[in-house]
């Protein structure tokens, strides 16, 4: 999709996913700070950024389920813990639709034909979100993201938009 229009759905949808992230911060105050959890991972190029999320988990080692909090849970299941990467599409890191950054430690493990999923902008949302989101493998999102950067187009990405938007309302 044309960056344009990209920047104006962020812009015009500004007022309500900035009372979104307010309502999520206020949730996530009684937790402790920091709010956000920042994160490196792979952009356009493979070139690093830092990912913007709400933070989820406890800080501390162990395993991910039980330094989650309830809050992250319910942020989780919603994906309002990915609210604050729309400053990562404002700041030109990412895109509405596209291949979701995976961890920079993945990158060596790439086939060349899999680098070219950053051959776009990371998305916030993608083709591989629209079919299993984290109930798919590694492999089968990076085939699902090769198969978007193949049919890309401004239709294409509307049409993932609308599909993200009924998925989320089907959880």
């Amino acid at each position: 999709m044309p960056r344009a229009l990209e920047l104006f759905l962020v812009i015009a949808g500004a007022p309500l996913w900035g009372l979104a992230m307010a309502l999520v911060a206020l949730a996530l105050l009684p937790g402790g700070r920091p709010l956000l959890f920042r994160q490196r991972r792979p952009g356009l190029g493979g070139r690093p950024f830092t990912i913007l999320k709400f933070r989820t988990m406890r800080p501390g080692t162990g395993p991910d389920a039980e330094r989650i909090t309830r809050v992250g849970r319910v942020l989780r299941a919603t994906s309002l813990d990915e609210l604050p990467e729309l400053i990562n599409v404002l700041r030109g890191e990412m895109a509405l639709v596209g291949p979701r950054p995976l961890l920079m430690e993945y990158l060596d493990e790439y086939t060349p034909a899999e680098r070219h999923r950053h051959d776009v902008r990371p998305g916030i949302t993608g083709w591989a979100q629209i079919h299993g989101r984290n109930a798919i493998t590694r492999a089968e999102k990076v085939r699902y993201d090769l198969e978007y950067i193949a049919r890309r187009s401004t239709a294409f990405d509307l049409r993932i938009l609308f599909l993200t938007v009924f998925h989320l309302r089907g959880n």
